[in-house]
């Protein structure tokens, strides 16, 4: 989920940058310490959007710089666990896919794939089942569910999806399957 959040914190401005607009200086600042910064509970901050407020500086004995408590806007994105999110499979590798969320990638292990037994094809570059024959491959659009999510300060984010249940997984799988439910219902 993408999310404005405001943020308080103390900046510290060195001396060279004293003399610049001070809240352009804290925006700069800002930017560079938090800009793709990964935290449990706010997800990865994409973008420091706004300086809402800058304080008059404080300066320490001993540290060549002022410091400014500081509110600032900043743009999120924290998965949800069991939300349901389009997305583009950026790499497979043997042990499944990665999957561009926007923002961030996430995993879906062959296991979570489909019900049919899913091989690598390393030729090919595709993930492929045994006895359906669908194949999954970089550039595809699926649908897939957050399963897991794991968030610690400073590290990249990992998320687990599945696409093992109903309106779930590739797109023309999806599709297929609702043609197919389509013809023997009616």
């Amino acid at each position: 989920m993408f999310e404005t959040i405001k943020i308080k914190d103390t900046v510290r401005v060195p001396p060279d940058r004293f003399d610049e607009d001070r809240k352009k200086v804290v925006l700069d600042i800002l930017r560079e310490n938090y800009e793709g910064l990964t935290d449990n509970d706010l997800g990865v901050i994409l973008a420091i959007t706004d300086v809402e407020k800058v304080d008059v500086g404080k300066v320490v004995m001993g540290e060549a710089a002022s410091f400014h408590n500081v509110v600032f806007s900043a743009l999120t994105y924290k998965p949800l666990l069991h939300e349901i999110l389009p997305g583009e499979v950026v790499e497979i590798v043997d042990f499944g896919a990665f999957v561009r969320l926007g923002a961030m990638d996430g995993l879906v292990h062959v296991s979570q794939i489909t019900d049919d037994y899913i091989s690598y094809d390393s030729k090919k570059s595709a993930l492929v089942g045994k006895e359906s024959n669908r194949k999954l491959r970089e550039g595809d659009r699926v649908r897939a569910r957050v399963v897991s999510v794991s968030m610690s300060k400073g590290e990249r984010g990992k998320i687990g999806l599945t696409m093992r249940q109903p309106d779930l997984g590739k797109l023309e799988w999806i599709e297929e399957d609702r043609k197919e439910k389509g013809e023997q219902s009616g």
